[in-house]
């Protein structure tokens, strides 16, 4: 059963404090996020409950925005308002929910995409992705679990789903203190979904699978690859469920080999490629990558188009020099079963590789691999993946598309 509205009113909210060193302009600017050290943390503060919402004011006592507080985040504050005064509530979220609709229905034909950014569609920590009636919610902020059925609600108001997922799992939760819970808060789930995408169809676990299920942001990429796929034969590594692979059949591949550590991921793609009548053209192999790799080119294997596509090698700065080497391993064993004259497209989704690290542990690795090489494309995750222009430099999805010789 949904809630009513829970919101509070502003008269009686708790006010935070910047410090007199913090950056109150920054605030002002747009930039979403107070820092631990930026905040004035007394006792009073720290008693907030994970996801408060209250009025933040600088050192001297203006008023700057309406932000939720969580004391056990090193990203203590998020601004969920620039007015001071604004009030958070169900009818505020279906707002912010109505104008990142509007943008996902002018880009795409069929209600299949992120429809929600986090921070960048106005709701800080919050992740939602459409699969057609169903909606997955991923609460990755305190504030958004405490206001889970208010979310839920708006959700299926603004958009008509009739099934809605909360996805609690992941890294960005457990930074926010948050437990890990997967439950169907509307519907019924019964079974993967059928996601079309670039003329594939993907099956999609909602409750089970990684992340939401599906990773839409690499949509502008597959059809990158699906390009560079006519007549070619396809090694998708790290596929998930299928995600270049199955792109690529679509576009008109001789063949695709799927390549994933997951047995049930490896038969969501397989049931993707039948959906398509391409099974006949589409084989799997489970293994770890890296071993896998290896093993392909001890049997003097070739493929015209090699992706990979693996996790998060870096996903803080002190996994970044470890990744770097992980993403450079990965290039220098893929480059050698590229048939000559043919392309390998290399993704990292590593907020702390940047463009320029990512770009040169990619060449490395190529140069490693004896290849020569030819940056065709830089590609990053669609337009439904925007992002505030004050984060736009930690940009997480990179795609190099490389030809070799």
């Amino acid at each position: 059963m949904i809630a009513e509205d829970t919101a509070e009113p502003t008269a009686t909210r708790p006010v935070v404090r910047l410090r007199p060193k913090a950056e109150a302009r920054a605030i002002r600017h747009g930039f979403p996020w107070v820092y631990a050290d930026e905040l004035v943390t007394d006792r009073r503060t720290q008693a907030l409950a994970a996801g408060t919402i209250c009025t933040l004011e600088d050192d001297a006592r203006r008023p700057l925005a309406t932000v939720t507080v969580n004391t056990k985040s090193k990203i203590i504050a998020r601004v969920l308002e620039r007015d001071a005064g604004a009030v958070i509530d169900r009818a505020w979220i279906a707002g912010r929910l109505a104008r990142a609709l509007e943008l996902r229905a002018r880009l795409f034909d069929e209600p299949f995409y992120r429809l929600v950014h986090a921070e960048a569609d106005g709701l800080p920590g919050v992740i939602i992705d459409r699969f057609g009636d169903l909606a997955v919610i991923q609460p990755n902020a305190a504030w958004a679990e405490a206001m889970i059925d208010d979310l839920a609600a708006a959700l299926a108001e603004v958009t008509g789903v009739q099934t809605v997922v909360k996805n609690g799992t992941g890294r960005a939760r457990g930074l926010e203190g948050l437990p890990e819970e997967t439950v169907v808060l509307q519907g019924a789930v019964t079974g993967p979904v059928a996601v079309p995408m670039n003329g594939a169809t993907y099956m999609a676990d909602v409750l089970g699978g990684q992340k939401t299920g599906l990773f839409f942001d690499q949509r502008p990429n597959h059809a990158f690859a699906a390009r560079l796929a006519q007549g070619a034969r396809v090694l998708d590594v790290f596929s998930h469920v299928g995600g270049f692979a199955l792109a690529c059949l679509a576009g008109g591949a001789e063949s695709a080999l799927s390549v994933d550590a997951s047995g049930p991921a490896l038969d969501l793609a397989g049931q993707g490629a039948a959906a398509m009548g391409m099974q006949a053209r589409f084989a799997t192999r489970q293994g770890d990558a890296f071993a896998t790799l290896e093993a392909l080119a001890a049997e003097g294997a070739q493929f015209d188009l090699v992706i990979c596509d693996p996790p998060a090698f870096a996903p803080n700065k002190q996994a970044l020099q470890a990744g770097l080497r992980a993403y450079e391993r990965v290039a220098r064993l893929a480059a050698p079963l590229v048939a000559p004259g043919g392309y390998l497209a290399l993704c990292s989704c590593s907020h702390a590789a940047d463009l320029t690290q990512f770009r040169n542990a990619s060449a490395r690795g190529i140069g490693r691999g004896g290849r020569r090489s030819q940056l065709l494309h830089t590609g990053y995750a669609g337009a439904d993946h925007p992002m505030l222009p004050q984060l736009a430099e930690s940009a997480y999805l990179k795609a190099l598309f490389f030809r070799l010789d």
